[in-house]
């Protein structure tokens, strides 16, 4: 099907490409002159403005918003809703809260347009792997994008589960529950380089992976970056997060859920940014991994 792309940052440029490969006519626009000439080199159709992206789809359109979350989502949604007709359909595949997304369907369904939030995981190994979709949106929405869906996605690796604000929703539950399980691993492998076996931890991950009960992707990730750097030494214990575990937390708190390792993981987090910690540089390479976030070097260490 025909549907347009706006944004071609590490996952929208992906995500392009696995559409075009999977038969879909993509027609793209971002900030960036470069980043949209790298598409079009690989097949899909250029536009140099949200004006000439519409133009160049035929009603019933799909768009797909790759943005970052917060402004720059409201800011796309407003140029392009003068520019849309009764029955399009806007896909948002960032990381939105999902309480914005709840605000944005609602503020779209007045001109008729339907609002399909997908929270996507998957990160740079998407293109390859194909990714995670945790849909939002009406039936007659999701099932106009589902041949989109079922492209980005692997086989059984989208989900419809619930009216818009549901796909962010459980996607924001989703990385809260990445923090706790990255946070683990890190104080494991802590405690196993700090003991007095010489252990070798990538050797210990890699055995993990096989037939236990704690190997995940994550510790392929882990596998993989123990492989080439044994003890992490080029890699600073700084973790960032990119809001979702504390949306996870406060929606926790609102709702009189306990969850205490998730919370204490992202607690974990904000520490490493004080105190260089051996289970803070795993997480960080493991965040490297998974979804090519940047990682601080070794020697930009506080002392």
């Amino acid at each position: 099907m025909d549907i347009g792309m706006i944004g071609l940052g590490r996952m929208g440029a992906n995500m392009t490409l696995r559409l075009l490969r999977g038969g879909h006519r993509v027609v793209v626009s971002d900030l960036s002159a470069d980043a949209v000439a790298a598409s079009v080199a690989e097949g899909a159709t250029g536009a140099a403005s949200l004006g000439a992206l519409v133009d160049e789809l035929q009603p019933r359109r799909a768009v797909w918003m790759m943005v970052p979350a917060g402004d720059p989502v409201d800011s796309t949604i407003a140029q392009l809703l003068p520019l849309l007709t009764k029955g399009d359909v806007l896909i948002d595949g960032g990381n939105s809260n999902y309480h914005d997304s709840t605000r944005r369907a609602s503020l779209v369904a007045g001109q008729g347009i339907e609002y399909v939030d997908s929270g996507t995981s998957g990160g740079i190994w998407g293109l390859k792997e194909g990714y995670c979709l945790m849909v939002g949106g009406s039936d007659d929405a999701v099932g106009f994008v589902e041949p989109v869906l079922k492209t980005l996605a692997p086989p059984d690796g989208y989900a419809h589960v619930g009216r818009s604000g549901a796909g962010h929703f459980v996607k924001m539950v989703h990385n809260g529950v990445e923090y706790g399980m990255m946070a683990a691993y890190g104080e494991g492998f802590e405690l196993l380089a700090g003991s007095n076996f010489a252990i070798d931890l990538h050797q210990v991950a890699d055995v993990w992976r096989h037939g236990s009960v704690v190997r995940s992707w994550l510790l392929d990730l882990a596998e993989r970056a123990f492989e080439r750097d044994p003890r992490l030494e080029t890699i600073a214990g700084f973790v960032e997060d990119s809001g979702e575990g504390r949306w996870t937390v406060q929606e926790a708190l609102d709702q009189d859920v306990p969850l205490p390792i998730i919370t204490l993981s992202l607690m974990r987090r904000f520490s490493s940014r004080q105190d260089a910690s051996f289970s803070a540089k795993v997480q960080a390479a493991l965040r490297n991994e998974f979804g090519g976030h940047a990682v601080k070097a070794a020697d930009a260490e506080r002392t």
